[in-house]
Order: structure tokens, then C-alpha cells, then sequence
């Protein structure tokens, strides 16, 4: 696959985030030449600085909002494949600031989807969304591809609408052009150098590094969390395939094995367990509605390209302390970084 990917123009927005930086660094060591496209890293610290990986790529840092400006750098660039991340990724943050969550991750699909639309060059084009698109009525099968679209706070709603938007898209103007256009939904990633506010891990780690005990909103909410490498790699086998074939567009979750999703509590046990005296608490405040059960079916991935999990929840969860242990070490976690992508390609090798 690292093969495929060599001298290719890949265009990234949203490459300054969590994912975007695993995303470029994985396609960087593949030898492609990578543009991305996104505003400066808002966390500090980040994983895209920590990283370096500004020094392997073009960046251009600017609003998703910003149509034109956004259409003249894909035109620029003339990209053979377009990744699109770039959004506002956070439930709570989106009940603060719904308007500005709408206009990102609605507005800025549109946008570049517009882009693509007039840039000849590209022939596979993928939005990453999430596992919230699904209209979730807490049933403890895991979501299918073909399940009702109705996410119910504004960011999941805003990223089911997303979803609707490239669908159209793809029917309205793409149906016969050589561009091929697919969505990803993967669930509740995890894995090192992850800063945010208001994910389990992140605020994990900041209990370690401060001392303090962690506050868990909703010890008993139940996810599908799987390592960054995992759905990183799902992203990047959709794209290729579909640049090859266009019959392989489409909608795919990606997502560990239903025994992989487990409760938020136990996620933090097993992150605590590598750190000595890290305990947390659980404080019920007056919060905004989440749902409380989620898991995806990865049936269609499985049948479609054989891919399939390769990281269970206590390995992803290893991986995640093993980068945070070398980073709050002052360490050199950049080496745990490559280290872990070179072990997970070497496994997708030798699996196909």
C-alpha cells in the first residue's frame, strides 16, 4: 500500500488535528507530497508542533469557511486524492457554539467538495466523519452503513449533514467523472499525542502530568474506541482503492470488534494502570445530552477490502501510555511515533 502512495499529491484538510498529524505523518513516510489545509493548531501543546511535521509538507492555514480561498489552493495544488477532516469534532463544544459548528462542518464540506468539483485532477476524494452520525436509539447492535442518518446534538447532527451534502454531491455532479467519493466513519479514536479538551485520554493524561484525579462525566457511556493508527489506515486503504476502482465508493465504518467497545470508566483503568497513584472520580454536574451506547458494525470494511482490526482496546491502550510515558519523560516520542506506524504497516503486509 506504502507503495501506492509514493509521489502521489494528496490535499488534507483539517491536517493541523490529532488525526491530521498521525494521517501525515503515515503518508509522509509513504512518500507522497502532502499538502494540508487548516487553521493553526489550537491546543498547546499539539502533536502536529511536537511532531515536526510542518517540515515534510505544505501547509496553508486558513478557514475551511473560506470558499475561495480554500478552491484556489486545491487548483493550485491539482491533488490526485482529497482527504477531508477539517471540522469543529466536539459534542459539548458544539452545544456552546452551534452556529460556528454548523458553518465548519456543513458550510466547510460544501466547500471543499466545490473544490474538488472543479479541479480535474482528483480521482478520489474521502470526508472522515464520525460513529454520532447515526440517529442512535441506544441498541446494543452495532450501526450499519444503511442506518438512518440523524445525529442529535449539533455536532453529530452537523456531521450526518455532512454526510447528506457529499451524497448529493456525488450523485448530482460526480456520477460521471472519473472522481470517485466515499465517507468514513470511524469511532472514538485514540493513541498519543492527543491534547484536547473533553475526550477521556486527554484529560487523563492531564490528571497525570498535574497529580490530580480525574473527573469522569459518564463512567458508564460505552464507545468504540480503537487506536489512530487503526482508523488512520482504514482512511488511506478506502482512498487508494477508490482512486483505482470507482466501484468501491461508498459509506464505511470503521471501527473495532463490538468486544472492543467498553465502558468510559474501564478505558481509564486501563490508561491509569501504566501510571502509579492516577485515580479518578466520578461528578455528575448538569451536563448536555450524549448518548450513552455506541458501537458500529465493521462487516462492510471486512467484506469489501479483508480489512480488519488488528489493535484490541488493551493494546491501543498500551500504545497510547507508551508515547504519553516518552513525552511526559521528556523523551524522544517521535521515535515511539514512527515505531508504532512501522509495526502496524508490517502487519497490514503481511495480512494481505
Amino acid at each position: 500500500m506504502f507503495s501506492f502512495y509514493k509521489n502521489k499529491k494528496i490535499f488534507i484538510t483539517g491536517h493541523t488535528g490529532f488525526k491530521g498529524a498521525w494521517l501525515c505523518r503515515i503518508l509522509t513516510l509513504a512518500g507522497a507530497q502532502i499538502t494540508g489545509y487548516a487553521l493553526p493548531p489550537s491546543d498547546n501543546p499539539n502533536l502536529f508542533e511536537l511532531s515536526e511535521i510542518s517540515k515534510d509538507i505544505n501547509s496553508i492555514f486558513a478557514d475551511i469557511r473560506d470558499r475561495e480561498t480554500l478552491k484556489q489552493a486545491v487548483l493550485s495544488v491539482q491533488p490526485d486524492i482529497i482527504i477531508h477532516m477539517a471540522a469543529q469534532p466536539l459534542v459539548r463544544e458544539s452545544y456552546k457554539n452551534p452556529a460556528y459548528t454548523y458553518e465548519t462542518n456543513i458550510m466547510g464540506t460544501v466547500n471543499i467538495l466545490e473544490a474538488a468539483r472543479e479541479c480535474k485532477t482528483v480521482k478520489s476524494f474521502l470526508n472522515v466523519t464520525t460513529d454520532k452520525v447515526y440517529k442512535n436509539i441506544e441498541c446494543e447492535r452495532g450501526y450499519q452503513e444503511t442506518d438512518e442518518l440523524n445525529g442529535r446534538d449539533p455536532y453529530s447532527n452537523s456531521k450526518s449533514c455532512s454526510e447528506l451534502v457529499t451524497e448529493s454531491y456525488k450523485k448530482s455532479f460526480f456520477e460521471n467523472t472519473p472522481a470517485a467519493i466515499s465517507t468514513a466513519r470511524s469511532g472514538n479514536v485514540i493513541g498519543g499525542g492527543d491534547f484536547a479538551n473533553d475526550r477521556i485520554i486527554p484529560d487523563c493524561v492531564r490528571a497525570v502530568r498535574n497529580k490530580q484525579t480525574l473527573i469522569i462525566r459518564n463512567p458508564n457511556s460505552i464507545r468504540p474506541y480503537q487506536h489512530v493508527i487503526e482508523a488512520v489506515f482504514g482512511y488511506i486503504i478506502i482512498a487508494k482503492n477508490q482512486f483505482e476502482c470507482k466501484k468501491y465508493e461508498g459509506s464505511y465504518n470503521i471501527a473495532p470488534e463490538i468486544s472492543d467497545c467498553i465502558e468510559t470508566s474501564k478505558l481509564a483503568d486501563l490508561f491509569f494502570k501504566h501510571f502509579e497513584n492516577a485515580e479518578w472520580e466520578v461528578k455528575n454536574n448538569a451536563e448536555p445530552h450524549e448518548a450513552c451506547f455506541l458501537k458500529l458494525d465493521n462487516s462492510k470494511m471486512k467484506n469489501t477490502f479483508g480489512w480488519k482490526p488488528h489493535i484490541d482496546i488493551e493494546k491501543a491502550v498500551d500504545m497510547t501510555a507508551e508515547w504519553t510515558k516518552e513525552y511526559l519523560n521528556k523523551g524522544n516520542f517521535n521515535e515511539i511515533m514512527d515505531k508504532q506506524i512501522e509495526e502496524y504497516s508490517k502487519i497490514i503486509i503481511n495480512c494481505r
